[in-house]
């Protein structure tokens, strides 16, 4: 659970997921994912599918959603690319958008675009488990199973590669189907757990 301690300044929140309250609180849907009209239009052209609300108010708001883990990201005039199912919540001032991600979306099956944040403040982050840290740097890449991807952050291309062999195909191989490779210098959050994904194992 993240207990937010506010006074007048406003958080942006995965719609409905306000537990409790106490003190003055108000509550507001945002349109298209709190980007106005042109967001809403992006996000349905896209799929990327986020709703958020807008919480202002004195006091303290409590937010969760299914019990998951909730892992804190500070930035500092940084963008997060994260999947919007793992996005709680986000200081107010922070921007969010989508990004094209490709074939990683559809090797996980949530779609060819993720969300960003970008700015400076805090975002709360959801993973089924505590989120590992991993670094990728210059020269050393950091291959990912895309169920297990939560959010990436820093100057770091991905791209989508196939683990499937002729041992895959006639069910003798580990089952990892698609990896996602991360090169260049930041970091990445991955949860001790996997999503259901295309092609992947079951």
């Amino acid at each position: 659970m993240l207990a937010v301690d506010m006074a007048g300044d406003a958080v942006k929140a995965k719609n409905g997921s306000m537990v409790a309250y106490d003190g003055q609180m108000a509550f507001k849907k945002l349109t298209g994912g709190g980007e106005g009209i042109r967001g809403m239009v992006t996000r349905r052209l896209t799929g990327e599918q986020m709703e958020l609300m807008e919480v202002k108010g004195q006091g303290t708001c409590y937010f969760a959603d299914r019990a998951s883990v909730i892992n804190l990201v500070g930035l500092q005039s940084d963008k997060l690319y994260v999947e919007s199912s793992n996005l709680l919540a986000t200081d107010g001032g922070l921007k969010t958008g989508t990004s094209f991600t490709g074939m990683r979306g559809a090797s996980t099956g949530t779609g060819l675009f993720t969300t960003t944040v970008e700015g400076t403040g805090q975002a709360a982050l959801m993973s089924d488990g505590p989120a590992v840290v991993l670094r990728v740097a210059p020269h050393m890449p950091l291959v990912v199973d895309p169920g297990a991807y939560v959010a990436h952050t820093g100057r770091v291309q991905q791209h989508f590669q196939s683990g499937a062999t002729f041992r895959t195909l006639i069910g003798e191989g580990g089952g990892e189907a698609f990896q996602i490779r991360f090169e260049g210098d930041g970091l990445v959050y991955v949860q001790p757990s996997e999503r259901n994904t295309v092609g992947g194992a079951v």
